[in-house]
């Protein structure tokens, strides 16, 4: 597919973001850049304090046409993330934040390797930075989801997914994107789709990459029968340990 087919297909990109003003620029540059054009951009802006949405505002003519900002309190990252959801008008959602950015094709490859399923998740290959360096380029696949979390940042959703199967379950603080992939995997309806290209830049370091995340990550793992109780206390105990001893 050249770059200038399947135009049609709306895709809505969701940014979540609170006090990010030192961060959102590279994002907001990000949308900017995209090869395709065809994209609905909605930013959830949690009430922020600080000069958030006046970085957003100094973007607003170089964004696509089809902008949303709203700025609110929330209840969190994933609330934040469902309101963008509900609001969302694009076949496919994609959900990059503040302080991470899409490669300039990242769109035009979900767009081009989507199958055109209902219910459909394309994810692809994500680059990890830690303390500005780059750190890894990771894929985990699909069909050993129920042992590792696929590159969530990478991902486009179907809205029709959404809408059938549920959105994020708002109970977890930094796992409720596992959650909800493992109930897109559970549901046999799904169809994952990996694409062999970097699509996103993550910056490691926040709350999904604590011991809180590890912690929440093995209780929904053992919740659902992937991890026995002995190695769920294991690691639940590791990781308080670990918390325990760098303070």
């Amino acid at each position: 597919m050249d770059k200038t087919s399947g135009q049609e297909i709306l895709v809505s990109i969701i940014t979540p973001c609170f006090n990010s003003e030192k961060t959102i620029e590279k994002t907001l540059a990000c949308i900017e850049e995209q090869t395709y054009s065809n994209i609905e951009y909605i930013i959830i802006d949690g009430g922020s304090t600080d000069a958030t949405l006046e970085r957003i505002d100094s973007h607003r003519r170089q964004l696509p046409a089809q902008l949303r900002v709203i700025s609110e309190k929330d209840g969190g990252i994933y609330d934040a993330m469902n309101k963008g959801i509900r609001l969302a008008s694009g076949q496919l959602i994609g959900i990059v934040n503040s302080d991470d950015w899409y490669e300039p094709d990242t769109v035009w490859q979900a767009v081009s390797n989507y199958q055109g399923n209902p219910y459909e998740v394309i994810y692809g290959m994500q680059r990890t930075y830690l303390d500005g360096r780059e750190k890894a380029t990771v894929l985990y696949h699909h069909d050993f989801l129920p042992q590792q979390m696929i590159t969530h940042p990478t991902c486009f959703v179907t809205k029709a997914a959404y809408e059938a199967l549920g959105v994020f379950d708002t109970q977890y603080r930094s796992a409720a994107d596992y959650d909800l992939m493992l109930r897109f995997y559970e549901s046999r309806k799904v169809v994952f789709t990996p694409v062999m290209s970097v699509l996103s830049n993550f910056q490691l370091g926040g709350m999904s990459s604590s011991q809180k995340g590890v912690r929440e990550n093995a209780r929904i793992r053992y919740r659902r029968g992937y991890m026995s109780r002995k190695r769920y206390y294991f690691v639940t105990l590791k990781s308080h340990l670990f918390e325990w001893t760098h303070r």
